[in-house]
């Protein structure tokens, strides 16, 4: 439940002259009761008391309400979550992803690049304690997002992940990884993983896929590799002369030895998608990967609560006139 704080609680000193003026209408009230001897009062034993006898001190004390509400409002009131160093259960993860143009493949629904954007964004969905981060990869690659807690950010920047945003001729699997592994390496989490997706042959970059491999060993790194595309031929698209773009049968060339050795090297595992069902069915598979204890700061957010003191003063100042201009109004 989140905490009541105020912003400026000075204002409270604000309620002690509410006391006084209580007691002043309690000590005047008693001083103006007016007196009338009679013989006897049995004549009155009868008398009902009408409405305005019990509604008599109802707008003072509404009156008393109002202020102190309004008080309340100066004050400021903010409903806030502390900040607080939590140690939960959590692994590091950077979601390594090819964004080449072979990845618009139509064997996957819609393509394989949705398709992987989809299963990703829900599987970090799912794993809420973890930091995770992405690394696109294409014929150069770069950090899309670095390692956050922060998944709401995360899955937007996930999103805008699409074929094109750099040089998608060619596929640098290697360059990719050594990205990943430099976003890791100084994580202090006992658990790191990368999630390498790719549909490819390494056929770009500076960096050989296997010595990408041997730096993530060292620093103790695990890399899950997933293959995606059917067997056989899938359709790609093709651009013709005109400019048009048609489907093309072409057949599907996945690297799965080098993929394979990689994921051997760091203790990992190879997986192969073939169609949208199976690629979820890897993601539910890696995600009962170990967790490691890590420190999380909660983000806290302050709302402020004034307007409901504000709307119930106004409400309460309403009825006070309501009260006093009919019930208890006075004919001269």
């Amino acid at each position: 439940m989140p905490d009541i704080e105020f912003l400026h609680p000075n204002y409270l000193y604000l309620l002690l002259p509410l006391i006084p003026a209580i007691a002043w209408y309690i000590y005047r009230h008693n001083q103006v009761q007016a007196n009338l001897q009679i013989p006897d009062i049995k004549p009155f034993k009868q008398t009902r008391r009408g409405v305005r006898v019990y509604l008599r001190h109802v707008p003072f004390v509404l009156r008393m309400m109002t202020l102190a509400l309004l008080i309340l409002v100066l004050a400021r009131p903010q409903s806030t979550n502390r900040w607080q160093n939590e140690s939960v259960e959590g692994i590091d993860i950077m979601l390594t992803m090819d964004i080449s143009g072979s990845m618009l493949a139509g064997d996957f629904s819609p393509n394989r690049i949705e398709a992987s954007k989809d299963v990703a964004a829900s599987f970090i969905a799912g794993r809420p304690n973890d930091r995770m981060g992405i690394v696109l990869f294409g014929g150069e690659s770069f950090t899309q997002c670095p390692l956050t807690t922060d998944h709401a950010v995360l899955t937007n920047l996930l999103h805008e992940v699409n074929v094109g945003i750099i040089e998608n001729q060619s596929t640098a699997i290697g360059l990719g990884l050594a990205n990943a592994v430099k976003r890791l390496k100084d994580s202090g989490a006992k658990s790191r993983v990368v999630i390498l997706v790719t549909d490819g042959v390494n056929n770009a970059g500076s960096v050989d896929p296997l010595t990408a491999a041997e730096i993530a060993r060292t620093f103790g790194i695990r890399v899950y590799t997933i293959g995606v595309g059917t067997r056989g031929t899938a359709p790609y698209p093709v651009i013709n002369a005109f400019g048009d773009v048609f489907y093309q049968h072409l057949p599907v060339e996945i690297d799965e030895d080098i993929l394979k050795e990689i994921s051997s090297m760091t203790n990992g595992k190879y997986f192969r998608a073939t169609n949208n069902q199976k690629l979820r069915e890897i993601y539910a598979e890696i995600d009962q990967l170990e967790k490691s204890k890590i420190n999380v700061k909660q983000y806290s957010r302050k709302y402020e609560e004034f307007r409901i003191f504000g709307f119930g003063a106004l409400i309460l100042l309403m009825l006070e006139i309501l009260i006093r201009y009919t019930v208890l109004r006075i004919i001269t």
